[in-house]
């Protein structure tokens, strides 16, 4: 949420932010014309309370005669309070709505318009070639007898899968594999829960425009969580937070559900775009100040991932109107897919400044004694939806696939996943 003090501080920053999103500019004067009634309810608030506080202890001092020609007067001013107090709740009510459609604030730099104006930082690696037509990722990981989306469709319908066989033991070695590196880097290893309170998830943002791709259980009230994001957001909320010996870096591992509404096309074969999978999230608490620093360090530590699997890729500024409206900044790594003959997103990393822990009042102490909101930010380091890019990038002519040598460790020692006979 924006914090009302810099919402009055800075208006045309604002509103220079949520036309490079496409949203509405006329939010901003919506929000400023509310916060200016909320402050006034709670000073009209405050003045009535104050008024019957002195009139309390004026008959707390008097006689008891005089005591009982001043009740009327009391009765007066409770039914003010409650008056007064009921109207700065209606507008602080009103102003939290009207805010709460306010996006993040992009940070400078930020390419303006929608999803095909990112800008490219970066480009690693040589696309692979082939002297042979290369297979999709559904074609190897059916000869290879790693995934069975047939099998996922008949107990689960479209877009489920199972990974078998070496498909399951390479998506274990790939978690595996990241989750050394997180440790490497300091990172606490969590599980998380993949049901959430609602609370949890409208902190982290999630339940904006694309409310539509979660699974929500109304029996229960909760939801199911994309990504272990909203849980690693949630886990320190309503917390202060000591940041004194640097940021509090997480990594969480769960199973992800997504609805992936009204998607269509290509991602729609195999395993590129799905309704269920795993992954391991990293997820910062930091200083506001250090928050694009840590950013850059979740990146890097990305494109090492990429590098170590043999991947060629090109790294993004996401445009504004392509961010989520927690993210004041998101760079996306596209891997090639040579099926496709195009980069696909395989991660991504944001920074949500302050803008998630406001909500879920997530906080640090300042210098003064002060509490203000920590910066949060997340990358995924790994998940199911690299296998496509694995198994196409390092295919050969015969169906096998030759494994990335970083990830051999992890599979035992295994250099070549060789076809075998389907069942």
């Amino acid at each position: 949420m924006i914090d009302p003090q810099y919402l009055r501080e800075n208006p045309d920053v604002i509103r220079h932010s949520q036309a490079a999103r496409g949203d509405r500019v006329e939010l901003v004067d919506e929000a400023l014309a509310a916060d200016s009634v909320r402050r006034a309810a709670i000073s009209a608030f405050e003045q009535v309370r104050g008024e019957q506080n002195a009139f309390s202890k004026r008959v707390a001092r008097a006689q008891t005669d005089e005591r009982k020609q001043l009740v009327a007067g009391a009765q007066e001013l409770s039914a003010r309070v409650k008056s007064a107090q009921a109207a700065a709740t209606a507008a602080e009510q009103e102003f939290a709505r009207i805010a709460a459609q306010i996006a993040n604030v992009v940070i400078d730099g930020v390419p303006a318009g929608g999803e095909e104006n990112f800008a490219t930082l970066r480009t690693v690696g040589e696309i692979p070639e082939f002297d042979f037509d290369p297979r999709d990722q559904l074609e190897l990981g059916e000869m290879l007898g790693a995934i069975d989306m047939v099998r996922g469709a008949k107990v689960s319908g479209s877009r489920f899968y199972f990974l078998r066989g070496i498909g399951a033991r390479l998506e274990i070695a790939l978690m595996n594999m990241a989750l050394d590196k997180a440790l490497a880097a300091g990172f606490i290893p969590l599980i998380t829960p993949t049901l959430v309170k609602p609370e949890i998830m409208q902190g982290t943002g999630f339940l904006g425009e694309h409310n539509d791709e979660v699974y929500h259980l109304p029996a229960d009230d909760l939801y199911l969580t994309g990504t272990s994001e909203v849980a690693l957001a949630g886990y320190h909320a309503d917390e202060i937070l000591d940041l004194t010996d640097g940021p509090n870096r997480y990594a969480g591992w769960s199973t992800c559900y997504r609805r992936e509404a009204g998607s269509a096309g290509k991602d729609t074969r195999g395993i590129l775009r799905v309704h269920q999978f795993n992954k391991l999230e990293m997820f910062v608490y930091a200083l506001p100040e250090q928050a694009e620093d840590e950013h850059l360090r979740l990146l890097a530590w990305q494109e090492e991932m990429m590098q170590a699997l043999g991947l060629s890729y090109r790294v993004i500024d996401v445009a504004a109107g392509d961010l989520g409206s927690s993210a004041a900044r998101k760079y996306d790594i596209e891997a090639w897919i040579p099926s496709q003959g195009t980069y696909r997103e395989l991660t991504s990393t944001s920074n949500c400044t302050t803008f998630q822990a406001r909500r879920l009042q997530t906080r640090y102490r300042t210098e003064s004694g002060k509490t203000t909101p920590v910066a949060t930010l997340n990358g995924t380091l790994a998940t199911t939806r690299w296998l496509v890019a694995i198994l196409e990038t390092h295919q050969r002519a015969d169906g096998s696939v030759v494994v990335p040598e970083r990830l051999r460790p992890y599979l035992g020692g295994l250099e070549i996943i060789k076809p075998v006979a389907q069942k």
